[in-house]
Parts: structure tokens; C-alpha cells; sequence
């Protein structure tokens, strides 16, 4: 599905349902929007490693603007304002007056902006493998530098330049880099992102590394989030160090914290039952 949203079309996918049948009677679940990582991933991933969710909550998956299957547009379109804005006005295209965020690494950047912004939309707060700033981007080059091969440290330098060409040039990353998302390829010497259906943008993967991703600053307010939040991290973790995750945990009232040991990045793969486990009880908990 597509929604015509501030001048672009934004895609959009259901799971489950928002009113559910229970014996004889009906409940009526969260609504919970999952953010996708980048930038210029796709919400694709969480099909594969997060429809269990859909027991808890009716799961609402985005494609942020320029990406997976929502309109291609300007690169300078690709911000993380806009990604945020864009959130706002899907919730109002739903007629809904409060929703939940699962956001996965980047989508845990715009999570956290979502929520600072627009605080009394936001139930609860699911932040997974992301950090809060541009300084954790410090912490992930000084990891790569201590652990990284030759051909990991070049391949990343596109990365951290914002000059990927094109779709392809993103799979040879992963491609490299796969061993150091996720535990679960390193062991089995199995790709997990390198062999995924996700249509990269590469043009807003650039401009977030390139440009605005080098200087946005959350810490001071998350202070501002005021819902029950719960920050998710990887031990192992390379590009959102779990370091990034106490930040976030400290910073924000009441916040609940779990680090998943022995995991990468991809905590939904090298951990997926304790984490589908963690956040269908952080949903169902009413207190």
C-alpha cells in the first residue's frame, strides 16, 4: 500500500490486527510502527525476522521515503527530518491517536526524533541497535580499526564517505562486512545481509553517512521522552556499540535496558527468540 504524504508516496504494509479475537470476546492490540535501519534499507527484514510480533501488537511496516518501494525523489529529500515528519503524517493518514515504534538501528534514530518531537503520539518506545548521536559513529570506526581486516576497512571507507554508486556496490559491503553484523554468519560462514531481498537506496545511505548523520545530536533531549522505553543492544555489536545503548538507557526516564551477549548487530538473527521474547513482553507489561 501507498500513502501520498507530504508531496511523496510512502509504502506501507499490515500484519495482524488492531482488533483481535480472544475466546468470546474481542481486545484491541498496539498499534506498532517498525522503522527500518539504513539509511536506505527496507522494512523487508522485520518480515523475515519479526512477524511473531504480530501476536501482541498489528504491525505497521514503513519504507521511509526514497526507499525500498516508496517514490524516489531528490537525495537532499532523504533527511532525517523528513523521515521523522513522515512518521507523523502516516500516523494522521491512520486516524491514529497514539502509536508504538520499533526502531532498528537507523530506524532507531528516527525513533528517538519521533518521540522527542512528538512525545504525547508515542505509547511506548522500542529502540534496537541504534545509538544517539554522532559520536557512537567515533566508536564504531575505532572497533573496525582494532578488529578489522585490510578489505573491511576499505570497503568502509565508502561507507563512512557517502559514496556508494549504486545497489550493487552496497551488496559487495555486506558482502565483506557480513561476519561483522551478525555472529550467526561468522559462525556458519552464511551470508545474512549480503543475501537479502532489500532494494538500497544508495543514494540515502550517502546522504545520511555523508552528511547529517555526522552531526545530529539527540543526548540533551531524550530527556523528553517521558513513555515506557525499551533500549536494546548487541554485545558484539560493531556500528551501534552497546555503549550507545547504556547512553540512550541512562538519558531517558525509566528506560529498560538489555544487552543480548553473543550478538552482532543483527540481535533479531543471533538472538531472535530472547528478542521477540523481550519486546512481546515489554508490549503486553501495562505498568
Amino acid at each position: 500500500m501507498k500513502a501520498t504524504l507530504r508531496g511523496t508516496e510512502i509504502y506501507f504494509d499490515i500484519a495482524g490486527m488492531q482488533l483481535a479475537p480472544v475466546g468470546k470476546d474481542f481486545i484491541e492490540q498496539p498499534v506498532l510502527f517498525m522503522l527500518h535501519g539504513g539509511p536506505g534499507g527496507d522494512h523487508l527484514g522485520f518480515k523475515r525476522h519479526s512477524l511473531e510480533l504480530q501476536d501482541v501488537a498489528q504491525l505497521v511496516f514503513i519504507d521511509h521515503r526514497g526507499c525500498g518501494r516508496s517514490k524516489k525523489s531528490r537525495q537532499s529529500d532523504y533527511s532525517l527530518k523528513n523521515n521523522i515528519e513522515d512518521i507523523e503524517a502516516l500516523r494522521k493518514h491512520l486516524g491514529l491517536k497514539k502509536i508504538n515504534i520499533l526502531g532498528g538501528s537507523y530506524g532507531g534514530i528516527v525513533a528517538q526524533g519521533y518521540a522527542i518531537r512528538y512525545p504525547k503520539h508515542v505509547e511506548k518506545l522500542i529502540l534496537s541497535v541504534t545509538m544517539p548521536s554522532y559520536r557512537g559513529l567515533a566508536e564504531s570506526k575505532k572497533y573496525l580499526s582494532e578488529f578489522g581486516n585490510a578489505k573491511q576497512m576499505a570497503i568502509c571507507e565508502h561507507l563512512w564517505n557517502g559514496t556508494f554508486k549504486d545497489h550493487k556496490h552496497i551488496m559487495q559491503f555486506f558482502k565483506t562486512m557480513d561476519p561483522f553484523y551478525s555472529l550467526t554468519s561468522r559462525k556458519t560462514h552464511k551470508p545474512v545481509f549480503a543475501k537479502t531481498k532489500t532494494i538500497w537506496s544508495h543514494e540515502a545511505l550517502n546522504e545520511g553517512f555523508g552528511g547529517f548523520l555526522r552531526h545530529f545530536d539527540f543526548v540533551p533531549q531524550l530527556k523528553k521522552i517521558k513513555c515506557p522505553t525499551l533500549v536494546l543492544g548487541g554485545q558484539d555489536d560493531w556500528i551501534c556499540r552497546p555503549s550507545q545503548s547504556r547512553i540512550i538507557a541512562e538519558h531517558i526516564p525509566n528506560a529498560q535496558l538489555k544487552i543480548f551477549r553473543n550478538c552482532g548487530h543483527a540481535i533479531a538473527i543471533d538472538a531472535h527468540d530472547k528478542y521477540i521474547k523481550a519486546i512481546k513482553a515489554f508490549l503486553k507489561n501495562d505498568k
